[in-house]
């Protein structure tokens, strides 16, 4: 399965708060932004069953076309410029705190 650079939306909202108070008026900054770390897909469903202890069905197809089979952020970058760093690096933390916050708002936002 596809590998890509799993981000945490904290650390990414993180990066994004600190590049605005180093930016100036006017001025645009190009960072990338991930944990260096490359995740499957695979990876990804078997870190949502672990946990949430639920039976997650998979459907198994065919490469997209033009889809590159990895894709994984170098953010020495923005490491430097922003002195930040991811503080979810784990898959099993990305997907734990999100099955949390759903568990605490079965509704969404409308909780």
């Amino acid at each position: 399965t596809c590998i890509r650079d799993y981000i945490h939306v904290e650390d990414l909202a993180t990066a994004h708060l600190k590049a605005l108070e180093l930016l100036e008026p006017g001025k645009g900054l190009k960072l990338n932004l991930g944990t260096g770390t490359g995740t499957s897909v695979r990876e990804v469903i078997d870190a949502c069953r672990k946990v949430t202890g639920h039976p997650i069905p998979e459907v198994i197809g065919e490469r997209r076309p033009g889809d590159p089979p990895e894709l994984v952020a170098d953010s020495s970058l923005a490491k430097k410029t922003l002195n930040w760093q991811p503080q979810y690096t784990s898959i099993e933390s990305i997907v734990e705190t999100a099955w949390n916050w759903h568990k605490d708002h079965p509704n969404g936002y409308d909780d």
